[in-house]
């Protein structure tokens, strides 16, 4: 995230979930949830000054929706540091959506509590750009599947493919885990969900992420592959 908590235990209670303490983060998400809309609010005003208010209305919907912010948390490896329930843990090997994202809300809380709203909006501006750069105004509110197929379409690429590589869990809670594979990119990645659909949009999310990334590493690369 870019940044260093002054007050430590701010830090761990936006990152401890009810099943676990009563003395947990929904306050702190509270109050990130306005953080984040008001910080995605004002990126879109001062990124895209041609925009009318329904278009932006949309993208920022697209921003602070559940499963984009839980592709950006677990981006951040934030599912690996939660503090959760044995219960919890016990009932699934994939960490919610919904943990995730909420905690990446009561993680801007607390930035918001520990140094103001600038701090907070900078983190919160760090981490959604580069969703919003990746994703074209016109593919918001498409799942990630979607705008993968579109994005190599649109370079002549062959379509990806998607594996099973493990079903297991409960009846009550299954657990799918799936690769999707780009062959003209050479890029291989594993998503996780409690269904095959939710695993393979997150193994697409994944891909494109990587895509993104290379991007920025390598500007002409994606110009040579075309």
């Amino acid at each position: 995230m870019a940044y260093s908590f002054k007050d430590q235990a701010l830090l761990r209670l936006a990152l401890t979930h009810r099943s676990y303490s009563s003395h947990h983060n929904e306050r702190l998400e509270f109050l990130g949830d306005s953080v984040l809309n008001c910080a995605a609010s004002i990126l879109l005003f001062e990124t895209h000054p041609d925009m009318d208010e329904g278009k932006m209305s949309r993208v920022r919907s697209h921003l602070v929706k559940q499963d984009c912010l839980a592709m950006v948390g677990r981006n951040l490896l934030l599912d690996q540091y939660l503090f959760l329930g044995a219960g919890e843990l016990r009932s699934a090997k994939t960490i919610k959506d919904s943990i995730v994202a909420d905690a990446l809300e009561a993680l801007f809380g607390a930035i918001l509590l520990d140094s103001g709203f600038e701090a907070a909006r900078d983190c919160v501006v760090r981490l959604l750009k580069p969703v919003m750069l990746e994703t074209p105004i016109e593919s918001m509110g498409k799942d990630p599947k979607t705008r993968l197929q579109e994005l190599l379409q649109g370079k002549r690429m062959k379509l990806p493919m998607y594996r099973v590589l493990v079903e297991g869990g409960t009846s009550a809670s299954p657990e799918f885990s799936v690769e999707c594979a780009v062959e003209d990119l050479e890029i291989t990645k594993v998503g996780q969900g409690h269904s095959r659909r939710v695993a393979e949009q997150h193994a697409a999310q994944a891909v494109l992420i990587e895509l993104l990334e290379r991007e920025y590493s390598d500007p002409n690369q994606a110009s040579r592959r075309q």
